[in-house]
């Protein structure tokens, strides 16, 4: 028999499934599937379509076994796999001005520090990708086993300017590339991390109107300020928005958002909420987002929360004893936080906003998803006062797991509190049940998926129910 050279290691199999009834079993390896290897759970998925299936397995001990069997045509094997590829995660080549990855702070857990430019997971996960890497038989891929939508990083439509910018003369290619996916079939969102006075002003208006021209392959463009943290080495000057200039882009946006509104009833154009934050604005009303397609991106996330709440029917508990509950946030969201907060007030409910300042990254990053169980410490400690809870935003502990950015457990932290619940928080729904029934109020995040943004059916089907 043979070795595959990356077969698919199996991490979990679900109870009931057909992997069980086949007795697979955690560490089991895939190595081919009626005779052909697969590379990922994109062609795991189209070859396990085939009802009449031959499956060959490597087991832990090295020893390789054919297993025969018939299935329904929509029957999956029903396991998790260690990875969604498995002949590695395609890395990005490029070396971008505003690379985030490149500020993380210096030993983090490594996994910070991966910089994939993989296209499969950006049709898996709604990863955004560059396409630098990508060759005639990755758009062969793409319209084989129809990888749609997939998610662009553009950062402008200028050829020379993104080739600069991401220090990649394979850069300039974007617009044949975007032609290629377009044949290949494939729709696909878009993103431009706009740096002041590098790819905004003429040069965000020659992208707009290209990415426009792409309709209807092009779904939808969201538009985020760059972000940069303390970190930064990088010897190219990167300047951040302020309140005026951020008010001039969402001006120079809007007029295009009222255009294409008026064209065809949507929208199709959204800034990062951080552009409404920096320029003292309200954010837009939902049906401003178009049912929210770049919702994992951030973009809308404000608007979501706040509608969230206001669909959660929990009504104001009346506590008989008073409850003091401290709410962390990023510096950014506070007020929106502090203004529901207000709705909730009652007699015997005392919320205490906590916006706190990101030391570990720097203070320039304001978002609540980068916070440290350090820096939360150290801010909730300079606070007196009662307390009988804290709420912490779910999007400072990693996917599927009670962890900080910083690697601290959630149980380590909750001890510097002693007899003080903390209790995570996601939803809008989550903040207004926690703040209006907090003594029954517990999140539960043991059944979350790590490593889950978007899904695509019959491929996230296969490594996650």
């Amino acid at each position: 028999m043979s070795k595959a050279a990356h077969p698919g290691v199996i991490l979990r199999v679900y109870p009931g499934s057909l992997a069980e009834e086949l007795e697979l079993v955690p560490g089991d390896k895939i190595v081919a599937i009626n005779g052909e290897e697969v590379r990922d759970i994109i062609e795991l998925s189209f070859a396990m379509a085939d009802e009449e299936i031959e499956l060959l397995v490597e087991h832990a001990d090295g020893e390789q076994e054919i297993i025969e069997f018939d299935k329904d045509f929509d029957e999956e094997l029903g396991v998790e796999f260690e990875s969604a590829v498995f002949d590695g995660i395609r890395s990005c080549a490029n070396h971008c001005y505003f690379c985030f990855v490149d500020m993380i702070a210096p030993n983090m857990r490594s996994s910070l520090s991966i910089k994939d430019d993989d296209y499969r997971l950006s049709f898996l996960y709604g990863n955004f990708v560059t396409m630098t890497n990508m060759g005639p038989k990755d758009f062969e891929r793409v319209e084989k086993y129809h990888l749609s939508p997939l998610f662009v990083s553009v950062q402008c439509m200028n050829p020379e300017l993104r080739a600069q910018m991401l220090r990649c003369p394979g850069a300039a290619r974007i617009a044949s590339q975007l032609d290629n996916l377009e044949k290949a079939g494939a729709e696909y969102h878009t993103q431009v991390v706009l740096c002041a006075g590098l790819n905004d002003g003429e040069e965000l208006e020659r992208t707009i109107r290209e990415i426009v021209e792409r309709r209807p392959h092009a779904l939808s463009l969201a538009i985020v300020p760059v972000g940069i943290t303390k970190h930064r080495t990088d010897p190219y000057p990167l300047q951040q928005f302020d309140r005026e200039s951020a008010a001039r882009v969402i001006d120079q946006v809007e007029k295009w958002q009222r255009k294409i509104q008026q064209e065809e009833g949507r929208t199709f154009i959204y800034l990062g909420d951080e552009f409404y934050f920096l320029a003292g604005r309200q954010v837009p009303g939902t049906e401003f987002y178009d049912g929210f397609p770049q919702l994992d991106n951030g973009i809308g996330l404000t608007r979501n929360f706040i509608n969230e709440w206001e669909e959660c029917e929990t009504e104001a508990a009346d506590y008989e004893e008073p409850v003091y509950l401290d709410v962390v946030s990023g510096t950014s969201v506070a007020p929106m936080l502090q203004e529901l907060a207000d709705r909730a007030e009652n007699k015997n409910l005392h919320v205490r906003l906590v916006p706190v300042v990101n030391e570990y990254f720097g203070s320039t990053v304001n978002v609540s998803g980068l916070l440290t169980a350090r820096d939360i410490i150290r801010a909730l400690k300079e606070l007196p006062g009662r307390r009988t809870g804290i709420l912490l935003p779910e999007s400072a502990l990693r996917a599927g797991e009670d962890v900080f950015l910083d690697d601290v457990p959630l149980t380590d932290f909750a001890k510097e509190f002693p007899g003080v619940r903390v209790e995570p928080v996601q939803s809008g729904a989550d903040y207004r049940e926690a703040l209006t029934s907090w003594h029954e109020y517990h999140k539960n995040r043991s059944g979350e998926t790590a490593y889950m943004w978007q899904s695509n059916a019959a491929y996230t089907k296969t490594i996650s129910e």
